[in-house]
């Protein structure tokens, strides 16, 4: 079996060492072909960094690196002089770091090349680097991790905007020495705004939301049956089930990630690291900054009413910075949320925003519980998962009991939607799969746990009765979309001035 490319991101590494490579070369075979400067913006782990090394052997001219690939026959490679820019590379405590680690990357460069590049300011020794490069060819640019000193100070708005300043100044080079440029590819985690980074770039062209390109980064479905035959093969085995067992499995934890609200990948990260381990657990969220997100949602109050009520154009992404756009916004950009469907406005496209899946939603959940709640629910959540496993609904009920009466009376609201997203995320943190009926208008709907082949149905009221909560369900009949299964329906009533369940009923239909 060819090797899992767990943590490499080289490609010419990837191909020689026997690697698994993904074949991606023919959206790469468009892009080169535009010869029009691009722009994408994707998550963490999602193969950006593969993707600019890919590009990299390619305008290097390593034809026998792809063959094999989509593009091997249908490029005509030859080696252009190429300008890598990675801003990990930078370190950036304040404003002077960052000029000089920009201006260290620019005069590497040129060593790669034999140029000496004597400017000392950082934006003027990138010109010079692209003038004396063009003596050698049209010039290729390849940028990494654009933003990142912005996303490092999201919760420094000045020290972000001096940043953005510098990048702009930096970044406008590629516009004003377009002559001299055969492409540009540039990759980050946010898109750019119109104010940002690249305001004077008005040539790029961001294809990160295209449909055309939204399973360029991540595997779809084919591609893993096709790519991973053997290990999917042996990992079933290893679980004792079917590989379409194993499969449905794999889907709910890890795929659902889109960007464009039509098609769907799975994260590259958790694939990969899951054929490792065949274990399922949260490796591409556990692998990011915990502790950057536990303040981002601390500060702001995220809950995941917050997150899902509404949904988003692609005009919201564009109009505000990343340390002024709501939340939402942020962290569909960082991969927390994803694009579950779109609605139309006429002619006008908005995106339903969710979970893309069991690991985003579990992990994502018990950081809020635990950032916004002040909670440390671990032990109690896996009560909670046996008592939902034992069909005890009254345990489980009294186990989220337990943990409300455990939040800090301060932060209780008295609206129904506050215990709608409250509840929900208690269940969703122990890893059950609950959804939320109506994504777009969470506040009128049942929250529905799919568990088991068992359906429960739960209606939240505040201050009423679970006999009203109960009598909508029937009356509303949410329960006929599920007929053919065991279906249970839950009605609950909050006191607000105790600030817990006061009573329930649960019924089975």
């Amino acid at each position: 079996m060819k090797k899992l490319p767990i943590g490499v991101q080289d490609y010419k590494k990837i191909i020689e060492r026997d690697f698994i490579y993904i074949d991606k070369t023919e959206y790469i075979y468009k892009l080169v072909s535009s010869e029009v400067p691009i722009f994408l913006s994707r998550p963490r782990r999602f193969g950006k960094s593969l993707t600019i090394s890919t590009l990299y052997y390619l305008f290097k001219g390593e034809k026998e690196l792809f063959k094999d690939t989509y593009i091997y026959d249908k490029w005509e490679f030859k080696e252009y002089p190429i300008i890598r820019i990675n801003l990990l590379d930078v370190v950036s405590e304040n404003e002077k770091e960052l000029k000089e680690g920009l201006l260290k990357i620019i005069k590497d460069e040129g060593k790669k090349y034999g140029i000496e590049i004597k400017n000392d300011h950082y934006k003027y020794a990138f010109d010079d680097l692209i003038i004396e490069l063009s003596k050698k060819g049209k010039v290729v640019i390849l940028v990494d991790e654009y933003e990142k000193p912005i996303l490092d100070n999201i919760n420094n708005k000045e020290m972000a905007e001096k940043y953005r300043n510098v990048l702009r100044n930096f970044y406008v080079t590629i516009k004003s020495k377009d002559e001299y440029i055969k492409f540009v590819f540039i990759t980050g985690i946010t898109k750019f705004t119109k104010t940002g980074v690249f305001s004077a770039l008005n040539n790029l062209n961001d294809i990160s939301l295209d449909t055309d390109y939204s399973q360029m980064f991540g595997y779809t479905q084919n591609e893993l049956e096709e790519y991973f035959k053997d290990y999917i093969e042996q990992t079933a085995k290893r679980f004792n089930i079917t590989k379409e067992q194993l499969l449905k499995e794999m889907k709910k934890y890890y795929n659902g990630f889109s960007f464009d609200g039509e098609h769907y990948v799975y994260n590259p990260f958790s694939i990969l690291k899951f054929f490792q381990k065949k274990k399922f657990q949260n490796y591409w969220f556990e692998s990011g900054s915990p502790s950057f997100l536990s303040k981002y949602i601390e500060d702001k109050k995220i809950t995941y009413e917050d997150l899902v009520k509404n949904t988003v154009s692609s005009d919201d992404f564009t109009t505000r910075e990343i340390e002024d756009a709501n939340a939402n916004i942020f962290f569909t950009q960082a991969g927390y949320l994803t694009f579950k469907g779109k609605e139309m406005y006429g002619f006008e496209e908005e995106y339903i925003l969710d979970y893309p899946n069991l690991e985003v939603k579990d992990s994502f959940s018990r950081l809020i519980l635990e950032s916004n709640y002040k909670v440390e629910i671990k032990e109690i959540n896996k009560a909670i998962w046996k008592k939902l496993k034992n069909n005890d609904i009254k345990g489980l009920i009294e186990e989220i009991k337990k943990i409300i009466s455990a939040i800090p009376y301060n932060l209780h609201k008295k609206e129904e939607k506050y215990y709608h997203s409250l509840i929900f995320t208690i269940i969703a943190s122990a890893g059950i799969d609950v959804k939320a009926e109506e994504l777009t208008n969470l506040g009128r709907s049942d929250l529905v746990i799919d568990f088991y082949e068992s359906i429960y149905l739960f209606e939240i009221k505040v201050d009423k009765s679970a006999i009203d909560a109960i009598n909508q369900i029937k009356e509303k009949k949410y329960y006929e979309k599920y007929k053919g299964k065991e279906i249970y329906i839950i009605g609950i009533n909050i006191n607000s001035e105790k600030r817990n369940i006061e009573d329930y009923i649960i019924e089975k239909i």
